[in-house]
Order: structure tokens, then C-alpha cells, then sequence
């Protein structure tokens, strides 16, 4: 209706990124005994993304703590080098069935060691 996607759809595709990544890297099964649940996030939106355009994501970590991780995520069109958007998730780690918190695992601290934003 708009001709642009609509902002909610950013959230998708910040959720998507983050979830392949953890997927793809081991650090979190599908059906594993820890769940990751957002409590925070964020978008600022720079330029609009519209159907048929080419979305790509680029990841990193800005935080991880004892059982959460703060995940940085930014949306690039096409071939431009500016992002169309960027924004952050904050998981909290958990137990599947009881939801209480849960330390991050060796392996999940792994794989986020490889995205961890080193600022000065």
C-alpha cells in the first residue's frame, strides 16, 4: 500500500539474521534446552526497502553478558554500502521449560566471539 516494507517487517528480518547465525553456527539447536527471548529492541530507518529489492544483513555483537547478548544488526539494499536501516535485539537466555535464566554455554560464547564489536 505504501510501496515500501513496512517497518514491523525490519524486526523479521533483524530476528532472521541473528536466528541463522546462531543456528548455523552450532550455538543454538532447534530443539535444544535453551531458548533465547527478546526483551529489547531497536530500529532506526535510514532508506526505504521495497519489493523487488535484494536485502543483506550484516551482524555483530555488541554485548554479551552472563545470560544475554546484545545483537547488532544492520540492512543494506541491494548494492548500496549505506545501511537502509539498523537497529539491535537483546536476548536473554533461558531455560526451555522452566524459563529460568541460563549462563551462556562454551559453545554459544564461541560462536559470538567470532561477532563481538571490539570498541576502544
Amino acid at each position: 500500500m505504501y510501496g515500501h516494507v513496512n517497518n514491523s517487517v525490519y524486526y523479521s528480518y533483524f530476528d532472521t539474521a541473528i536466528n541463522l547465525y546462531l543456528i548455523d553456527s552450532g550455538a543454538l539447536p532447534l530443539q535444544g534446552e535453551v531458548l533465547g527471548l527478546a526483551v529489547e529492541t531497536h530500529c532506526n530507518y535510514f532508506k526505504e526497502i521495497a519489493f523487488p529489492d535484494r536485502i543483506f544483513a550484516g551482524l555483530r555483537v555488541g554485548h554479551v553478558g552472563r545470560t544475554s547478548v546484545r545483537f547488532e544488526v544492520a540492512l543494506f539494499r541491494n548494492d548500496d554500502e549505506i545501511a537502509a536501516a539498523q537497529g539491535h535485539f537483546v536476548h536473554v537466555y533461558v531455560d526451555r521449560q522452566t524459563r529460568q535464566l541460563m549462563e551462556l554455554s562454551d559453545e554459544m560464547k564461541k560462536s559470538l566471539a567470532v561477532l563481538v564489536n571490539e570498541r576502544d
